[in-house]
């Protein structure tokens, strides 16, 4: 059995992770709506989940990780109107742009991307199933509305019924004539040329919270074990997601374990574009590797808020070249003699690594973990105390845990320093030893147009690759 813990927004908890299916485990994450380019804080919330996703599948649990794409809201409608294009191409085109950011950043663990458009049927069930069961009803040449008062559960998630002024609301659920002011859209009416669909209440198109519940109702039935968003998304938009399904189905939780995303800020803002300070996926990639992005989202706990800085990614560099270049000693270990306290060291790596990553995917410690291991290692290997076997299991093991974080660059750890370059090096120790400072100079800007850095340190110049 998992000794897995995960803080549940449900429960206010932590829990035990026990699926509804023994190893099989279904998750639902809240994708984007595709009207812009994804940005830090979408990066954020796919990066947490990717490396949930694949911890669990590690443990060995079974994971089919689902994620919907809004192809067609307020939102998208109006941008397309700006640009003067179809509302279908437009969303495309940044659906598209959302995929190739993800493929960047190494997010490869989604088994099912659904858009919304594509489950226009199973969306139009819902809402006549809500009609028919008293939850829903009609504004004429508005749309169909979810009646809040009818679900007397409403508010179990957030804690509360009433909209405040940060929450996520679209503008297709204001209306004049609503029962109750936090009633929202399930059907907006259109005639508008593809922009809707016939159904038996009216010809139009979803409201925003349906997509989710008709989705995961035709893949997962209707309750699952997990629903991964970001924390603005717990009300109104899970709240109604909670109400639609459970008002269907009769069944109570919709979803076992809600996992919530903390906020991003950007030097201590709210990220906006009239702040100047909104920073797109593909324009931050630009700037900095993919396996930097991913070490500063996840050496953070997944929950709490974090903020984005340029200096914090100077200290996520020196962090990640720190693992990069004790693997490439660990590497070049020949000795064939092992010290039983490494050998000890080396199991406690392992237990108390996945251990903090069992306690709610604590990974800001299982983090300290390994850089504690690091440090003791980096001794060993001054003094030659490590095996030949004891730095295959350390290489291993990192092997290991990248494959869940995708944090280390294995090209640039295995990457052979060319001869010619540690031919220059030493010449450049010999200009140094000589005080030819700049000929040392002129002999390391050869070496870095070769694609390799040197660093002195009290143990003499290490290389290091650039690529």
């Amino acid at each position: 059995m998992s000794n897995l813990k995960i803080y549940n927004t449900l429960s206010g908890k932590k829990d035990l992770f026990k699926p509804i299916k023994g190893k099989k485990v279904n998750l639902f994450v809240c994708g984007p709506t595709v009207y812009d380019y994804s940005h830090l804080g979408h990066a954020r919330n796919y990066i947490i989940f990717d490396s949930f996703v694949k911890y669990l599948r590690h443990i060995g649990f079974n994971v089919f990780y689902l994620q919907n794409i809004t192809d067609l809201d307020d939102k998208i409608i109006a941008r397309a109107r700006e640009k003067d294009v179809s509302p279908k191409d437009l969303a495309v085109a940044f659906e598209k742009e959302y995929l190739k950011d993800m493929k960047l950043l190494g997010v490869d663990s989604v088994s099912k991307y659904a858009e919304a458009t594509s489950y226009i049927k199973e969306i139009i069930s819902q809402v006549q199933r809500l009609q028919d069961k008293g939850y829903a009803y009609k504004i004429e040449g508005d749309g169909i509305y979810y009646n809040i008062a009818k679900f007397k559960n409403y508010g179990k998630l957030a804690g509360r019924t009433a909209l405040e002024a940060e929450d996520a609301v679209t503008r297709i659920d204001y209306s004049k004539d609503k029962k109750n002011r936090g009633d929202f859209c399930l059907w907006k009416f259109t005639e508008e040329s593809g922009l809707s669909w016939p159904a038996p209440f009216g010809k139009g198109r979803p409201g925003w919270h349906i997509e989710d519940t008709a989705i995961t109702e035709k893949f997962f039935g209707p309750q699952y074990d997990i629903h991964g968003a970001a924390r603005d998304l717990i009300f109104p938009h899970h709240e109604a997601e909670i109400a639609q399904m459970e008002a269907v189905s009769g069944k109570s939780p919709l979803v076992k374990y809600w996992m919530h995303v903390g906020f991003l800020t950007v030097s201590g803002q709210k990220m906006s574009k009239s702040l100047g300070n909104f920073i797109t996926i593909s324009d931050l990639l630009k700037r900095c590797p993919a396996n930097y992005l991913r070490f500063f989202v996840v050496k953070n706990l997944w929950r709490a808020p974090i903020d984005y800085s340029e200096s914090l990614m100077i200290e996520v560099k020196s962090a990640v070249e720190k693992i990069e270049e004790f693997l490439r000693k660990i590497k070049s270990v020949k000795s064939a003699k092992p010290s039983k306290e490494v050998t000890s060291e080396i199991k406690k790596l392992k237990e108390n690594f996945y251990k903090e990553l069992d306690d709610d995917f604590n990974t800001p410690r299982a983090f300290a973990v390994m850089f504690e291991f690091i440090n003791k290692t980096n001794a060993h290997l001054d003094k030659d105390l490590i095996s030949k076997k004891q730095a295959g299991d350390i290489y291993k093991f990192f092997r290991e845990i990248d494959k869940i974080f995708g944090i280390i660059n294995f090209e640039k750890v295995n990457k052979a320093i060319p001869a010619e370059i540690k031919k220059l090096v030493k010449e450049r120790e010999l200009h140094r030893k000589n005080k030819e400072w700049q000929k040392a100079d002129q002999t390391r800007l050869q070496i870095e147009k070769q694609g390799f850095t040197v660093e002195d340190t009290k143990d003499g110049p290490a290389i290091k690759s650039i690529a």
